[in-house]
């Protein structure tokens, strides 16, 4: 990197720093005000909402892990990315009606109202742990490490640079400041990534000897062919695939880990309980899906389009091959390296801290809400707003540095993303089981809820452990890998919630009881959520919901 991609950098740092603390000084009046602090005092719009769902999910650990993923297995990882478009749709359609009716300011509040305590007391503890670990530790890894290549820092020298640059306006300025933001880290992200495709793609065109042009498709189809590897564009594969995701796992799998991710988890949820209105609050989630569209094109697609400007001597990879053997890790940076000129260079580092900074501020803020509310708030109700402002704050920072301690830790894991995929798969199926009855049956009882929450996740805990510590027995080695785990954990949940509610069931609602808690908390049937009308017939969340998924469905039969 040159000075002006230096400068480019250092400009886009001290500039987005600069908007968060405007957005904090702006509303300087109401930060006592702890809903202003953690929700942004309920005024998003499904525009932002929308925006800041998808810039809270895409880090760093999806900029290098997909295009990783891209390089080894071709587009199949990208069913991360599309399948969030369906949980998404459920979390519109489903889900966030009852989390603003209820003006929750966190999912464990929502399972307390809608179970007990303890159900609160163990998502809340989840939840923490996993915006520590899965949205803060692995984003700084993958951020550290790409960084490191491209600017020759060392890695942890800028984690923590982009660590007190992202505290300081995420802590002081809370969700508004988050979200503000992110929506601008959204597009820097964007242009970024389609950046870098667009020029892959021209690489891939013409011939070796007179590389550009807009044939890369063709050229793309062909080297796949001449390798014996057309599978690379299939998204859904047979069973006995050697990438091990076959199509059922996908269709199985995926839900259980996304309406934990999508619905229940603090760190994306809380945007949704930032929304001015409940129409708001349902349709920003469906933008938030019509975008997951785009990671499938602009962070796997290079992956594979990398692989081919190798195979086609076209990319050299030298820096990074050992053995003979590409360590695919380091791909991201090498295409930025290899591929992109002077000056643009700096705009993809730009966007690879704009990931990193979006995920790290997002999942702060929720960590301050769920210890203010979920910790110092459930014992200390009296506690005012003033305080549950600092204790945020300081439990941010605290969060913080935990994250950047575990870093070194979670290098381990060959795929970086299947290495968070797989840890997920152990936490979710508990919380999505208990969720998805408490929400769709009635019948659903608290004592049951809490049985479940706190036995399936020892169960989750002691598989994790097994397959860690005899990975040569590891159930992940089952046909489906750790998605079909993840589903049979969820069943297990299922079973035991289900059996425990008709033998531990909770006292009968009134005919005439409307105060939303308990059993009330519940859809009647799946058709009462879909009877709710939107504010106008074009922006009905029904009609929008409807359309993803028919696009969603027509992009699968096209890369099925």
């Amino acid at each position: 990197m040159n000075a002006v991609d230096v400068s480019v950098a250092v400009l886009y740092l001290f500039g987005i720093v600069m908007i968060g603390l405007l957005a904090a000084w702006r509303h300087k009046k109401k930060q006592g005000a702890a809903e202003e602090y953690f929700l942004a005092g309920k005024s998003l719009g499904w525009a932002n909402i929308g925006l800041a769902l998808f810039a809270t999910n895409i880090s760093t650990l999806h900029l290098v892990s997909l295009a990783q993923n891209g390089f080894d297995t071709g587009l199949l990882n990208g069913n991360f990315e599309w399948m969030a478009g369906f949980t998404l749709v459920l979390l519109g359609l489903f889900f966030a009606p009852f989390y603003i009716r209820t003006g929750i300011a966190t999912l464990p509040d929502f399972l307390e109202r809608r179970y007990n305590r303890v159900s609160r007391d163990c998502l809340a503890f989840v939840s923490i742990l996993t915006a520590i670990v899965i949205h803060i530790a692995f984003a700084l890894l993958t951020g550290g490490i790409i960084l490191e290549e491209l600017l020759e820092v060392p890695m942890m020298y800028s984690i923590i640079v982009l660590c007190v640059l992202t505290g300081i306006y995420t802590i002081t300025g809370g969700l508004l400041a988050v979200v503000i933001t992110e929506s601008i880290q959204t597009i820097v992200l964007l242009v970024g990534a389609t950046i870098i495709t667009a020029i892959a793609f021209w690489q891939l065109g013409g011939t070796v000897d007179a590389p550009g042009g807009w044939d890369g498709w063709q050229n793309l189809q062909t080297i796949l062919e001449a390798e014996g590897q057309q599978q690379k564009l299939s998204m859904l594969r047979p069973h006995g695939d050697a990438d091990g995701i076959p199509w059922y796992a996908i269709i199985l799998g995926y839900p259980v880990l996304g309406i934990w991710y999508w619905c229940a988890d603090q760190t994306i949820v809380q945007r949704v309980l930032g929304a001015k209105d409940e129409n708001h609050a349902r349709q920003g989630p469906i933008f938030a899906g019509v975008l997951k569209i785009l990671p499938v094109f602009l962070f796997v697609l290079p992956g594979l389009l990398a692989w081919a400007l190798f195979k086609d001597g076209r990319l050299d990879l030298s820096m990074i091959t050992t053995d003979g053997v590409v360590q695919s890790k380091g791909v991201y940076a090498s295409m930025i390296t290899e591929l992109l000129p002077m000056g643009l260079r700096g705009i993809l580092v730009a966007a690879l801290m704009a990931a990193l900074m979006s995920t790290v501020s997002g999942a702060l803020n929720s960590i301050s809400t769920l210890a203010s509310y979920d910790i110092v708030k459930r014992f200390n109700p009296g506690v005012g707003d003033k305080q549950l402002v600092r204790v945020g704050r300081i439990s941010a920072g605290i969060a913080l540095v935990v994250a950047v301690a575990l870093v070194p830790a979670l290098n381990m894991f060959e795929s970086i993303f299947n290495g968070m995929a797989s840890i997920i798969s152990h936490i979710a199926p508990p919380i999505t089981a208990v969720l998805v009855l408490g929400v769709f049956w009635r019948g659903a009882s608290a004592r049951a809820a809490a049985i479940t929450l706190i036995g399936g996740s020892l169960l989750g805990i002691g598989v994790f452990a097994t397959n860690t510590l005899l990975p040569e027995n590891s159930l992940n080695k089952l046909p489906g890998g750790f998605m079909m785990m993840a589903f049979n954990l969820w069943v297990l949940c299922m079973l035991l919630q289900t059996f425990l509610s008709f033998l531990l069931p909770d006292t009968p609602i009134s005919d005439d009881s409307t105060e939303l808690t308990g059993a009330r908390l519940s859809w009647s049937t799946p058709l009462e959520a879909l009877s709710i009308p939107g504010k106008s017939r074009a922006g009905d969340p029904r009609l929008l919901s409807g359309i993803l998924v028919i696009v969603m469905v027509i992009l699968y039969w096209l890369f099925r």
